[in-house]
């Protein structure tokens, strides 16, 4: 049975791709990375981790960066060329 992953575990594989790919930089190794950033975190195993790393190559979590940067659950809420009418929030228009 082949289940269909959702935005969560896609905004969870980012941000843990997130954190290793900034410490794997300094020379850390990755179970260091996992028991020093991810398990205290995420509460995963060492080999849920490395899945998650194989994940990260999917086509359909490529494009869970976008998620991690936003952060938002509903991010399209946020625009910045939309201009609401001041009168909007007044009890007494």
């Amino acid at each position: 049975m082949n289940r269909r992953k959702g935005k969560s575990y896609a905004k969870r594989v980012a941000d843990i791709n997130q954190i290793y790919d900034t410490y794997v930089k300094t020379g850390l190794p990755n179970r260091e990375i996992w028991k020093r950033y991810i398990y205290p975190k995420y509460g995963i195993s060492e080999r849920t981790f490395y899945n998650l790393l194989k994940a990260s190559g999917s086509p359909r979590i490529e494009d869970s960066s976008k998620l991690s940067a936003e952060g938002f659950l509903f991010p399209e809420l946020f625009v910045e060329d939309e201009t609401r009418d001041p009168s909007y929030f007044r009890k007494n228009p």
